[in-house]
């Protein structure tokens, strides 16, 4: 005996990418453009009123460092030994080193005051004053590592939107895969600015490596973009239709692919923060493509595809597409209403034709009283050719 086998159910992602299933997307894009206009609003307001916390590399300072043995109150010690060392407005930052070390990072000093710090953190530490460490940074440094990732930046944006319009023959992916770009980087900083977090060279060097993340994500999607738009004068929807499939078709692999992709970042981050108490650049580096990955991945589906399909559903072809569609829909709405129509007439009662004479007459038999039942009348055949519906008689005929 055999058994029919029972099919496989079909996966989630499955329907996804088979289009049985689908989130709207593209529809929905104003939704989006709202979340996605208040959270730049939000960061760029954070930007300008609260600025950016830079680290003594852009702004310049002074460096203390002194071995201790590390506890969960050597930061604040030092931090109050440097501000009760009789120098006024230090902008005092502490941070340990491992569990051996510690660092003090202050405003440029004076020769004097110079001596006062190292003085207040050598007690502190109970060792003497020639074994904690100074060094003295410049702003030129920060300003020169600022000024080549500005030209980077640049000359990134420039290439890629070059290539992305060679490469997909289409100008407007260009822009909206730039659009989405910026809106990362300006959501990162907003963030960063918001919270207070220092922004190091290592978090230059972050933001420069969520640029390429953001648009492997962006290009992603716009491939299958193209595959689902190739043809579209003899497909049977319209341009947001077929954007909005290949969201849905690459939505799972997107989230895989960041889910990935910040779990390494996560470890970097966790190994910052763990080892070296949250600062230095391991936790600054982890951080900010921490922000910058999950923002590009909204930003490739929920920003840049959805806003080329708005600018592709503008040109005169897409419209003409459309209304053509948008006619045979109309069409083919007329035609079911139409043939509803008759079924509901059909079904009321009309007249039916009736069936060709066999010589074999069918006579319709009275309708009996309620009160009694009489004798069944007979009935006369008709003359050939005739048809004579039998008469009913009256109840006074039949009880006489």
């Amino acid at each position: 005996m055999t058994t029919n086998p029972q099919p496989r159910r079909q996966t989630f992602a499955h329907r996804l990418y088979t289009g049985d299933f689908e989130f709207e997307f593209v529809n929905n894009r104003n939704r989006w453009y709202t979340i996605s206009a208040i959270v730049l609003l939000i960061s760029v307001l954070a930007i300008a009123f609260r600025g950016l916390n830079l680290s003594i590399e852009f702004e310049g300072g002074s460096v203390f460092q002194a071995p201790v043995q590390v506890s969960s109150s050597t930061i604040d010690d030092f931090a109050r030994a440097a501000a009760d060392s009789g120098v006024p407005d230090l902008g005092v930052q502490v941070n340990t080193i491992g569990d051996q070390s510690v660092r003090v990072q202050t405003r440029s000093l004076e020769t004097a005051e110079v001596t006062q710090v190292r003085q207040a953190i050598a007690e502190q530490a109970g060792i003497a004053h020639d074994d904690v460490a100074y060094s003295l940074v410049g702003p030129s440094w920060g300003q020169q590592i600022t000024q080549q990732a500005l030209i980077a930046l640049v000359v990134f944006l420039v290439l890629v939107g070059l290539l992305i319009a060679v490469y997909f023959r289409e100008w407007k992916m260009s822009v909206t895969a730039l659009i989405a770009l910026l809106h990362d980087l300006i959501v990162t900083l907003g963030l960063y600015a918001l919270v207070g977090f220092t922004v190091s060279p290592a978090t230059m060097i972050a933001l420069l490596t969520i640029l390429g993340y953001s648009l492997y994500d962006t290009v992603v999607v716009f491939d299958m973009g193209r595959v689902q738009t190739r043809d579209m004068k003899n497909q049977s929807r319209t341009y947001s239709q077929a954007a909005n499939a290949a969201i849905n078709q690459v939505l799972v692999r997107s989230i895989n692919t960041t889910i990935i992709a910040v779990l390494p970042v996560l470890a970097i981050l966790v190994a910052g923060v763990m080892v070296l108490g949250g600062e230095g650049p391991l936790a600054d580096l982890g951080l900010a493509m921490l922000i910058g990955m999950i923002s590009g991945a909204y930003s490739s589906i929920f920003l840049a595809t959805p806003m080329l399909a708005q600018m592709r559903e503008r040109e005169p072809e897409m419209r003409t597409h459309r209304a053509s569609l948008e006619k045979g829909s109309r069409k083919t709405r007329a035609k079911v209403t139409a043939v509803a129509t008759t079924s509901e007439v059909s079904a009321a009662g009309m007249p039916t034709v009736a069936a060709p004479s066999t010589g074999v007459l069918d006579y319709a038999q009275p309708e009996a009283d309620d009160a009694s039942v009489d004798e069944p009348t007979t009935m006369m055949p008709p003359p050939s050719g005739q048809r004579v519906q039998p008469t009913k008689s009256t109840r006074s005929a039949r009880k006489k």
